[in-house]
């Protein structure tokens, strides 16, 4: 009786420790395979804007040279612009030269001309070291210090505000932020342009579970970015895909209300024809957790185009007035 349970036990834990690995061999990237149509997201607004500043390195704890562009526009704090998924700090060119004080303009590790490792990073948690690298690499004493983020970055926001280096951030402007895969604000798969890789996630999130972390540079979501994009002056600073580890990274946490609860003072923003999101759920999901939030929705407006709107200048420059 003892040896067939405990034979019972052990092709049991057989089985579930098969499973993990038997998901992620369920599931591939189509790598160039993949589909690159502009599924659900108007990508005719994107474009490189007007010329920015040479790029800089910083170096990061690890040795890494983080790069990024830098506007000196008078007295104010220092604004930290963190760009979406797949794309790079280029996104900001025309809104960085309109927001008071010495505005930030990174290409998040992984990303941009000079990524390291595209789509790739060392741990989870590691985009949070950086944004806290930079932040006291450049702020001087007393200087406010502000996150502003677009859909993911919106989300590395949120996340950076419930982490361990949350207490550095004086407020914060999330453009059309992604909140989680399951919130209420997000529409299927963003709106159709991102292919998470599920069962990879899955797999890999009961792996990390237990404390196995060695798979997490396996590719968990790819990106319909559109041909125009790609061939593009600019497209071969696009990232078509993210591992694990950059995935996870790039969001809040999987208790992201706690998240959304820590955020200092903030501003969201967002189109009311925004093709990844539900601009409208923003405020009711969110005021349920804190009251420090302020909420627009720009009439005409979608998720990309949302990032270059006059009104959202306008509604930033009055958020962060005197501060």
């Amino acid at each position: 009786m003892i040896a067939t349970l405990i034979r019972a036990g052990l092709i049991s834990v057989g089985v579930m420790a098969f499973v993990p690995f038997a998901l992620i061999l369920s599931e591939w990237p189509a790598g160039s395979q993949a589909e690159a149509a502009a599924k659900g997201l108007d990508f005719s607004v994107l474009s490189p804007g007007p010329d920015m500043p040479l790029p800089e390195p910083v170096i990061m704890r690890d040795g890494y040279p983080l790069h990024l562009r830098s506007y000196q526009n008078g007295e104010g704090p220092l604004v930290v612009m963190v760009h979406g998924s797949g794309w790079n700090g280029l996104q900001y060119a025309k809104l960085a030269p309109q927001i008071a004080g010495h505005v930030l303009v990174p290409d998040l590790r992984g990303h941009g001309a000079a990524p390291g490792r595209r789509g790739d990073l060392d741990h989870i948690g590691q985009l949070e070291e950086d944004l806290a690298d930079l932040i006291e690499a450049k702020a001087v004493p007393g200087q406010k210090v502000v996150l502003l983020g677009h859909s993911s970055g919106g989300g590395l926001v949120v996340r950076f505000a419930g982490g361990r280096y949350g207490a550095m951030l004086d407020r914060a402007v999330l453009l059309a932020p992604f909140l989680k895969y399951n919130a209420p604000t997000t529409r299927k798969n963003s709106g159709g342009w991102a292919r998470p890789l599920t069962r990879r996630i899955i797999a890999l999130s009961m792996l990390n579970a237990v404390g196995v972390s060695g798979l997490n540079h396996l590719t968990a979501i790819e990106f319909n970015l559109p041909q125009t994009v790609l061939e593009g002056p600019v497209g071969h600073m696009a990232t078509r895909a993210y591992s694990y580890r950059l995935n996870t990274s790039y969001a809040p946490r999987d208790e992201y209300m706690e998240d959304i609860k820590a955020l200092p003072e903030f501003l969201v923003i967002a189109g009311e024809n925004d093709e990844a999101f539900f601009a409208d759920g923003y405020e009711p999901l969110m005021s349920k957790v804190t009251d420090l939030g302020t909420y627009r929705l720009v009439p005409n407006v979608g998720h990309l185009a949302i990032v270059d709107a006059p009104a959202t200048a306008l509604a930033v420059k009055e958020f962060l007035g005197g501060i």
